[in-house]
């Protein structure tokens, strides 16, 4: 390997370890400092008057439930609701 290769080869890995480390250091965004880092359970579910079934996500930590369904035309999960449990 020539010294120049050498050279630019360790000057990159130090750029990438810096940048490895301002996103890791760096503080939380605004929206998430009051919030707690989630613990998360999914179940699925029937929905009464629909024929899909739902996936219902819920945040312990938060106290939170979402519920979410497929939608096959668009290949992306839409969400129905989001509830507070405390």
């Amino acid at each position: 390997m020539h010294r120049k290769q050498f050279r630019a080869l360790i000057a990159l890995n130090t750029a990438l370890l810096l940048a490895l480390a301002a996103v890791t250091l760096a503080p939380p965004a605004a929206a998430q400092a009051g919030r707690a880092r989630g613990e998360y359970a999914m179940i699925s579910g029937q929905i009464q008057g629909r024929e899909e079934s739902a996936i219902y996500l819920v945040d312990t930590a938060n106290q939170e439930m979402v519920a979410l369904i497929w939608d096959r035309q668009r290949n992306n999960l839409l969400p129905l609701g989001r509830r507070s449990l405390s």
